[in-house]
């Protein structure tokens, strides 16, 4: 057997030599490893000597049959260069899930906080078959598990109706008209279309979609709703707040690959106070960014811009087997309540959002670094190229405005975070508060009166979203 296996590896190994830049020659390689190393030396020569002796025609006869139809995972290349899912079965049908007995949603003493109107699951959603199956290039992952489902709408109607601002005496604020104004960012299939229909009705909820088959599939299945044909990453918010007479709440399964930049979208349309909260599908690492507390490595810029500006919470971990296809990632759904912009002006105390933006990215695109070092730089550049009066900015310990000490006294959580260590310098940007961030932020750029100060449309979201 020794001498066998011998044998094996020293074929093999002149195999790979022989095919090494050969693309077909490793598919067929791959297959002669697979086979078991118990087989005879006799039962290899035959498949070896084989190999090594294909011919170029034998070749392009394996090429161009395989060319029709490419297969990447499980997904399938077709003729017009479009990605679908391989294993689409219009005779498919979800496995059954539990129900969920009870719709009461509690906080951590088991204090009633919250009764959801959304209806009980009782069955998985039905997906479309046949013509309609999940794209690539849209990062589709269609729910499948309707108690799933029913989880996620009630986090959203949860986190939205605790934003709903009201006046002493009762009903919603002056500045905005009654309704919750629901807008669901890519619906798919629609499997959170249904349940958000059943329990919002169409004339407080829209949909956003770029896919023209889901806009034809949810305009059949229900009429009344409106559904918009367009990316999300163009959708102006506050021209459809303003249009719609108040801020939107926002709910979406989230494509992976674009989650980060509808985020920013969002952070940004709460300057005007066009959005009051999202409830979210992503992926679960960037879930953790979003509420990871400072001095961990899931610490960085999401952490910083979302604490800032929402009240972060978890709702809970997703596994990849309640979606369509099954990504290969667990995801979480994230409940992001939005401060709005007065609360907003207040943490800033006068600080431009837009040089925030350059400190926070600066000092995470080399977060290895300590502080001082990743914004000697941006102080040469604003102390107009003087490198001592640089030095000396970037070793000052500064103090909190009035506003900010104001809020300490009144024991303002994230006020008490502001406040900067005589070794801020030396510190690495994981190690910093979003607070802490505002007041560097203020001692490089300065500040304004915070009730002056004018946000921009466009500070975290890239200028080519979206309308200017």
């Amino acid at each position: 057997e020794m001498k066998r296996r011998s044998l094996y590896m020293t074929l093999c190994a002149a195999l790979a030599g022989r095919m090494h830049a050969d693309a077909f020659g490793s598919t067929c390689f791959a297959t002669i490893l697979s086979e078991p190393l118990s087989s005879s030396v006799s039962s290899l020569r035959p498949s070896i000597a084989g190999l090594l002796s294909i011919t170029n025609k034998d070749k392009a006869s394996f090429v161009l049959h395989k060319k029709a139809q490419t297969v990447c995972h499980g997904w399938v290349q077709r003729s017009d260069g479009e990605w679908e899912w391989k294993e689409d079965d219009p005779n498919y049908n979800p496995p059954a899930v539990a129900v969920m007995d009870d719709a009461t949603l509690y906080d951590d003493d088991d204090t009633t906080i919250f009764q959801s109107s959304v209806p009980e699951s009782k069955a998985a959603p039905k997906l479309p078959s046949g013509t309609f199956r999940p794209k690539q290039s849209l990062g589709q992952n269609f729910l499948q598990d309707g108690n799933t489902i029913s989880k996620i709408v009630r986090a959203f109607e949860k986190d939205a109706r605790e934003t709903i601002k009201t006046r002493k005496g009762g009903g919603d604020i002056e500045s905005e008209s009654p309704g919750l104004r629901a807008v669901e960012l890519g619906p798919g299939a629609g499997a959170l279309t249904g349940p958000l229909v059943e329990t919002f009705g169409t004339d407080d909820l829209q949909c956003i979609e770029i896919d023209p088959r889901s806009v034809e599939l949810l305009g059949e299945e229900y009429p009344a709703l409106r559904v918009t044909h367009l990316d999300v990453l163009q959708v102006d918010y506050p021209a459809m707040a303003k249009k719609e007479g108040g801020p939107l709440s926002v709910i979406g399964n989230l494509p992976y690959y674009i989650t980060s930049q509808i985020l920013f979208a969002l952070a940004d349309a709460s300057h005007f106070g066009a959005v009051r909260s999202a409830t979210v599908t992503m992926q679960w690492e960037v879930a953790l960014r979003v509420v990871a507390p400072s001095h961990c490595k899931d610490y960085g810029i999401l952490s910083v811009v979302f604490q800032l500006y929402a009240d972060c919470e978890l709702h809970f971990k997703i596994p990849p087997t309640v979606f369509y296809p099954k990504p290969k990632v667990d995801s979480a759904l994230i409940g992001l309540r939005f401060i709005g912009p007065s609360a907003l002006r207040r943490r800033l105390a006068g600080v431009n959002p837009t040089d925030l933006r350059r400190v926070v990215t600066t000092t995470f695109q080399q977060r290895r670094k300590t502080v001082r070092n990743t914004l000697k730089k941006l102080a040469i550049e604003v102390c107009d190229g003087d490198k001592e009066a640089a030095t000396k900015l970037l070793n000052t310990v500064p103090e909190a405005p009035p506003s900010v000490l104001k809020a300490q006294e009144e024991g303002d959580k994230f006020a008490l975070t502001q406040v900067l260590p005589p070794d801020w310098n030396r510190k690495r940007p994981e190690e910093l508060s979003a607070g802490q961030f505002i007041e560097i932020t203020r001692l490089i750029f300065g500040s304004s009166d915070e009730n002056t100060l004018e946000f921009d449309k466009k500070v975290w979201r890239k200028l080519k979203h979206g309308t200017n």
